[in-house]
């Protein structure tokens, strides 16, 4: 009688664990803050689809927009650009890196490692 009580207090305390440990990684922040994922992001690249699948292609003022406030974190472009929605859309990562310099964006960030690609 004694052991099957032992181990319900053992299996309830993992359960406990295992919760707590689960709401955190909830409410803590992802590459691009709080309140968004990387999926959610792209989307608001929308105007730049095809300067991310043609390296030729023009740039939009409104896709450099974008690209210059979410350029703010590196890290967030990096998983922006490497996202499954970014992936579906077709967007080719190698070329969309190109796109902070392709705008001029001053304050890009320059030499980040974003996965096998290198900000330039």
């Amino acid at each position: 009688m004694e052991a099957p009580l032992k181990f319900l207090c053992i299996l309830g305390m993992l359960v406990v664990f295992v919760s707590i440990g689960g709401f955190e990684r909830v409410e803590g922040a992802g590459e691009c803050g709080r309140s968004t994922t990387p999926d959610n992001e792209a989307l608001k690249l929308a105007p730049c689809a095809a300067a991310s699948q043609d390296a030729s292609a023009s740039v939009s003022q409104s896709c450099c927009a974008q690209v210059k406030k979410i350029g703010q974190n590196p890290g967030c472009l990096c998983a922006v650009l490497l996202s499954n929605t970014a992936k579906s859309a077709g967007v080719k990562p190698q070329i969309a890196i190109t796109i902070p310099k392709r705008c001029n964006l001053a304050n890009r960030p320059v030499g980040y490692k974003c996965g096998p690609y290198t900000l330039p």
